[in-house]
């Protein structure tokens, strides 16, 4: 057997593996509180952050994103701790995943594309594509992405276990997978040496916050079990009670100036439409909108939009310009005059495996360039990144390739088997916008 044919193979074997751990368990808090460094968590954090600027936002000037897994909106919206949840602040009862299953999702809310992604496996963009990192570094917006039981800072690895804290005598849990981490998948991130030092664990997140130096721009990810993946939405509930709980009473991370935005990656059912349960809380939320409800058309690119309309970002040209997939959220929308639309017949967002794209080795096409002449929320231009070949638009791309018939796949799948180290191929001219 070819190394092309036993690649998926080796990777549905980790992900059989992920799906074995997914047993009956019962939460049990990794350390005294969200900002108590623990051992549980492998790597203590040995810096922080040096994140004193603000850069002054519309609404706010700071948002917090945090990702939990596949669940269906009745389902988190019938569970007491998100019907709280739901009091404090702006429930959106019509925000979307755009596709299944998980990696897309993360793809799609920082880099505007999920580049016909239809599978959890390890792969890279290239350095020449742009994503939410260089908007925020473009108008100096400091950001890191925390992820929950990730060893140490800068992993580039595809799975890791951990010993399982909640019972000491099993064998150790696989915690943390590389499909939940989007930042780390982009090589204009984890290929550059300071920009990847901002992928931090949650010992991290600990530190940032005590020393005052959590960024403007945070995405969040919990582990396999605190997230509701392996386990079950009450199990997610009592994480929250645990952890998020008391961050939205400590003015260090939820000020007067902090959006908090909880959601899903997407719903646990394929066969509908792809809602799933997102509230805006936090002291930027405007006080007469707290326990209400808005029933505007979002998706995971609304998240790209919103930032962008909220600090006058650039934007990446991709799906975060589709007015019909990016509204801004209702009240940034309000302070920075931006006009949503009004969405009346949806796009299917339960769709998978039909897109062509880089990442699709049934369809392969290559990285397109980005519409240069989209307009974002933040009323700017279209940031692209160097070694970009304008001239590979969307629509001069050649006809898609079934690279599967020819034993063969996307050149942007890795294994995790044969992966070691941080450093890849860079791109190759044939196959990169």
């Amino acid at each position: 057997m070819s190394p092309a044919s036993l690649l998926p193979i080796l990777l549905l074997a980790a992900s059989a593996r992920l799906a074995s751990a997914a047993t009956a368990q019962v939460f049990e808090p990794p350390s005294k509180g969200p900002l108590v460094q623990t051992a549980n968590y492998t790597s203590f954090s040995n810096s922080t952050l040096n994140d004193k600027k603000v850069v002054k936002g519309h609404a706010f000037n700071r948002i917090i994103h945090i990702w939990l897994e596949n669940t269906d909106f009745a389902t988190t919206a019938s569970t007491p701790i998100f019907e709280s949840l739901a009091e404090q602040g702006l429930l959106l009862t019509n925000y979307n995943g755009v596709t299944h299953p998980s990696e897309p999702n993360y793809l799609a809310a920082t880099g505007g594309d999920f580049w016909g992604l239809h599978d959890d496996f390890m792969y890279h963009v290239p350095a020449n594509i742009s994503c939410v990192v260089d908007l925020l570094e473009d108008k100096g917006i400091s950001w890191a992405t925390y992820q929950e039981n990730m060893p140490a800072d800068e992993f580039y690895g595809f799975i890791s276990d951990a010993p399982n804290y909640a019972a000491p005598s099993s064998a150790p849990y696989p915690y943390y997978v590389r499909k939940h981490n989007p930042l780390t998948i982009y090589d204009a991130v984890s290929q550059d040496a300071q920009r990847v030092k901002r992928i931090r664990t949650f010992n991290d997140f600990a530190n940032d916050v005590v020393n005052g130096t959590l960024p403007q721009w945070n995405f969040v990810t919990p582990n396999m079990v605190n997230d509701a993946h392996d386990t079950t939405i009450d199990f997610a509930a009592s994480f929250l009670e645990y952890w998020l709980l008391p961050l939205l009473s400590d003015p260090r991370v939820n000020s007067e100036e902090t959006l908090i935005v909880l959601t899903f990656d997407e719903a646990e059912t394929y066969t509908i439409q792809n809602n799933v349960w997102a509230v805006a809380l936090g002291g930027a939320v405007p006080l007469k909108l707290r326990g209400t409800t808005d029933s505007t058309f979002y998706t995971h690119y609304s998240s790209l939009s919103t930032i962008q309309a909220n600090w006058g970002l650039k934007s990446l040209g991709r799906q975060d310009t589709n007015a019909t997939v990016s509204n801004v959220f209702s009240f940034v929308a309000e302070k920075t005059d931006y006009k949503n639309v009004h969405v009346t017949n949806p796009p299917n967002l339960n769709l998978t495996a039909i897109f062509p794209g880089p990442f699709n080795s049934g369809a392969y096409v290559p990285f397109s360039a980005p519409n240069l002449k989209a307009q974002g929320a933040g009323h700017g231009g279209v940031l692209t990144r160097s070694g970009l070949n304008p001239k590979l638009t969307a629509g001069s791309l050649p006809k898609p390739v079934n690279m599967t018939a020819l034993d063969a796949t996307s050149p942007w799948q890795m294994s995790p088997e044969t992966t070691s180290g941080k450093k890849i191929i860079p791109c190759a001219n044939a196959a990169c916008a």
